[in-house]
């Protein structure tokens, strides 16, 4: 509690008890509509700053908090997200939080399905969902909304749900620069290949149709005629490329350039170097240490950014805020798309934010 303001105080502007403003700060529910805006109102007009770390500990209660985000390794995208959560947990120490990693494959649909059901059964305090497919996601959300269980969205925003808030690059955005860098890149009239990861089950991943949507946008605002080509591809069993990709390249060398929808661009630079393919102009997703190597080797021309690091940090700081105080955070967070090159890269990497 700030030294300079006291529940009292804020009690007598609000003209309600200080029991009232005990619960309305530390989010105990029973306070009527009319006491709380009146409690509110006098927070804001004292300029009221709440000290979260004192609350918390005089709460002394654990929170739960469960994050379900693909499965990784090590220098892949989200392992920078992973990070961002560790930096918002070390800001918080004194607070007492759990958190339960649900792990799922971003290219298995029933993957995902198994481990939404099981988030569902363990009845966490707060759930962080960095989604793949839109229906199981939607399922999930309703199912954690009617059990009043406050959640938030990283990396992708699916249309028609509520969240508490949703942390993201804006996909279409992010399709629609990657198509206007590639056509920077090659010669008018060549062709370009769009590239995007197969899924078990049958499904795109959510985030991978919007940014293909904002790429066609691009193309189609600026009247171009370069011919576009959909090419799938395996990102989790590279032997199926032999039979996905195959001889592709050779056969259509009017293709000079190639963006690759997901952040896994280092699997088809690699396959293209086994084939002794290495003129193509790429931009990728995403600052993997993958993804890092191909672009200082000049494999890849342009990768974009996301911030996987600063979603994590602000989803988990946002629904602490929401615990403990029931501060709601701005529904709409995007952030900054960053365009990163060889030259800048090391600006990126090395940068302690």
């Amino acid at each position: 509690m700030s030294e300079r303001i006291r529940i009292k105080d804020i009690a007598k502007l609000a003209g309600v008890s200080t029991g009232t403003v005990d619960r309305v700060l530390h989010n105990r529910g029973n306070v009527s509509d009319e006491s709380r805006k009146a409690i509110e109102a006098a927070l804001e007009n004292m300029d009221y700053k709440p000290d979260i770390h004192v609350s918390a500990l005089t709460l002394k209660r654990e929170y739960k908090f469960v994050i379900t985000i693909p499965q990784y390794e090590k220098g892949q995208y989200w392992d920078a997200f992973v990070t961002g959560i560790q930096k918002a947990m070390d800001k918080y120490y004194r607070l007492k939080i759990s958190i339960q990693y649900c792990f799922y494959n971003q290219f298995d649909l029933f993957s995902c399905r198994k481990t939404f059901e099981e988030i569902i059964r363990l009845n966490p305090d707060a759930v962080i969902i960095g989604p793949t497919f839109r229906d199981e996601t939607v399922y999930l959300v309703n199912k954690l909304s009617g059990m009043n269980i406050p959640h938030v969205l990283v990396d992708s925003m699916i249309e028609g749900i509520s969240p508490l808030a949703f942390f993201v690059a804006d996909p279409h955005v992010c399709g629609y620069l990657m198509c206007k860098l590639i056509h920077q890149l090659v010669p008018p009239g060549s062709g370009v290949a769009l590239l995007r990861a197969m899924h078990t089950g049958n499904e795109s991943a959510n985030i991978t149709i919007l940014r293909e949507a904002g790429f066609l946008a691009f193309y189609e605002e600026n009247k171009l005629c370069n011919k576009i080509y959909s090419v799938p591809y395996s990102a989790i069993d590279t032997r199926q490329n032999d039979e996905l990709i195959g001889d592709f390249f050779e056969k259509n060398p009017d293709v000079k350039g190639a963006v690759v929808l997901n952040s896994r661009g280092n699997i088809i630079i690699d396959y293209l170097k086994k084939r002794n393919l290495n003129d193509l102009k790429f931009v990728c997703m995403d600052l993997t240490d993958a993804n890092i190597q191909a672009l200082k080797e000049g494999s890849i021309h342009y990768l974009l950014c996301q911030r996987p690091d600063q979603q994590g940090f602000m989803a988990m700081e946002a629904l602490l805020q929401f615990l403990i105080y029931g501060q709601k955070a701005k529904f709409e967070n995007y952030m900054p798309i960053d365009i990163i090159t060889k030259e800048n890269v090391d600006l990126f990497t090395n940068f302690n934010a």
